[in-house]
């Protein structure tokens, strides 16, 4: 499928954020820890959360869907391999590796796929496993893991990790004793997973701080008390903040934790856009001009990587030269090509920087899509540019964000999906 986009309509409306791809994904997968039928509530309808219901059906999992709830049962879970073909295309499906190792005692996992933006090393979950006394035999086709009995241990995350800090939270959470992570990921999401597993009866402290501590629950299986409501898609939220600071006559966001964004806000502020903030919303439009802005990605709180692909679009439109230091991935600057062919002006410096000047008018092209988050960067590219874009391979943009097109078209963007 592609999507056919005509640039240069102004938006306005009002657009709401769905459920968090990267909380709904682990909660999903917390539910192999528990005993008994775990609710899901404000779940999106992404690419990302089917292909995770594939691979726990695929195990024995029992999952039910109703309108934007999963009822997932994992009391007839059977296996212990993940699903080979599924593993390729979801890079989140090493996180169903922890708790099946904590359940089943053992697990064997391909080569995690996903998104094409540079190596995502998997050996702070390994070197974590192996630290709580799991063997590990690495193959052609990927890892086979086992483990007797997985004891708490003490571990330092040598590069921060938020599926990794996730995964061993949920790998922990069935151990015995206390397992204490060091360095940990501090994003909302991981502290959304820990409330939902200390409700369950596990006893984690300190998550959203870089030391965290969890008393396993020495094999006993959880018991889910109340449903895991998915948070606010905070990625969601910030591309349709910077869609409307491009595009806007005045776009409002709902349904969002403005406080999860507070970077990105920031940095737009810089740019000479006024964003207004109430507690659940945030608003915007297009200022009269732009102002050149340098930013370098952090994990959270700092600003997300995921968000700055569509941020270079806005760059390009900025009164002078913006540089983007990409620190966490070394292939994320790889959309940089495609956006030069629609007109952009920007100088690579190295696989983590380049410098973008501007104002430049953006003219429409065919192009492929990359990555999810370069994919919502050329769609923004496409409805800014003049002219008619043809942006290949959407379904990498399905895999994060629902019906975007038809969610567009409501704010008045000239988008559809074609053969």
């Amino acid at each position: 499928m592609k999507f056919l986009v005509r640039g240069g309509k102004k938006l306005s409306g009002e657009i709401d954020v769905m459920g968090a791809k990267n909380s709904v994904l682990k909660a999903m997968a917390a539910s192999v820890l528990f005993d008994g039928v775990v609710n899901i509530t404000n779940v999106p309808l992404i690419e990302d959360v089917f292909r995770m219901r594939e691979l726990l059906s695929d195990i024995g999992a029992e999952v039910r869907e109703e309108k934007r709830k999963l009822s997932i049962s994992t009391d007839k879970l059977r296996g212990d391999t993940l699903k080979k073909s599924v593993s390729e295309r979801l890079r989140a499906s090493i996180v169903l590796a922890g708790p099946i190792l904590a359940r089943q005692g053992k697990v064997f996992f391909p080569y995690p796929g996903g998104c094409v933006i540079g190596k995502r090393p998997i050996d702070v979950f390994l070197d974590g496993w192996r630290a709580m006394g799991a063997h590990i035999k690495e193959t052609s086709e990927g890892f086979e893991i086992k483990a007797k009995k997985l004891r708490g241990t003490d571990y330092f995350f040598r590069v921060v990790s938020v599926t990794g800090t996730e995964t061993l939270i949920m790998t922990a959470a069935l151990a015995e004793g206390k397992t204490v992570l060091r360095n940990a990921a501090l994003e909302p999401e991981v502290s959304a997973l820990a409330d939902f597993l200390n409700r369950a009866g596990v006893k984690i402290r300190g998550a959203g701080t870089p030391t965290i501590e969890i008393d396993g629950t020495g094999g006993r299986l959880l018991k889910a008390t109340e449903p895991f409501r998915v948070m606010p898609d905070r990625i969601e939220a910030g591309s349709f903040l910077i869609l409307g600071a491009v595009l806007g006559k005045g776009i409002r966001i709902n349904h969002c934790n403005p406080e999860h964004i507070m970077a990105l806000i920031s940095a737009l502020h810089d740019a000479g856009v006024e964003v207004k903030i109430g507690e659940d919303w945030v608003e915007t439009k297009k200022p009269d001009r732009f102002s050149p802005v340098n930013i370098k990605t952090r994990e959270y709180p700092g600003f997300p990587t995921d968000l700055q692909a569509p941020f270079a679009v806005l760059l390009t439109q900025a009164q002078g030269e913006s540089i983007i230091f990409e620190s966490i991935f070394e292939g994320r600057l790889g959309y940089v090509e495609e956006l030069k062919r629609m007109g952009a002006k920007i100088v690579p410096c190295d696989p983590h920087r380049v410098i973008i000047a501007g104002p430049t008018e953006l003219q429409g092209r065919e192009i492929e899509t990359p990555d999810l988050r370069a994919g919502l960067a050329f769609v923004i590219a496409a409805l800014l540019a003049k002219g008619k874009s043809v942006i290949g391979n959407v379904y990498q943009i399905d895999r994060g964000y629902e019906r975007i097109d038809e969610r567009l078209r409501k704010l008045g963007a000239d988008i559809e999906r074609i053969e």
